[in-house]
């Protein structure tokens, strides 16, 4: 069975230049090992490669749980050059959440 994240989980972004941080903190702390599992760089990367064209990096953060992604190349050159309506790539945390794992 297919489940979108935003069933499981909340996220936050962040952006330094052209670069977007993306956390993932799931409402259920049992259901960070299913995060952990299915959504990967490469099931992030391929969910957003309209949006991400560079490297992203997956951090675990256990203790918290949660998930962070740091997306390379992902603002259209950042705050101060991009055209695009989200400069600071706020919505792009809800971009997330509209990926679907198998749960």
């Amino acid at each position: 069975m297919k489940t979108k994240l935003y069933s499981l989980a909340h996220s936050r972004a962040g952006d330094k230049g052209n670069t977007l941080t993306l956390s993932l903190i799931p409402y259920n702390p049992e259901d960070y090992p299913v995060l952990c599992t299915q959504v990967t760089v490469e099931a992030v990367k391929n969910h957003l490669c309209e949006i991400v064209a560079g490297e992203i990096t997956r951090y675990e953060l256990p203790n918290l749980p949660a998930l962070q992604f740091v997306c390379q190349q992902a603002l259209t050159g950042g705050v101060t050059t991009s055209l695009t309506m989200d400069t600071h790539g706020k919505s792009l945390s809800y971009a997330l959440l509209e990926m679907e794992i198998a749960h």
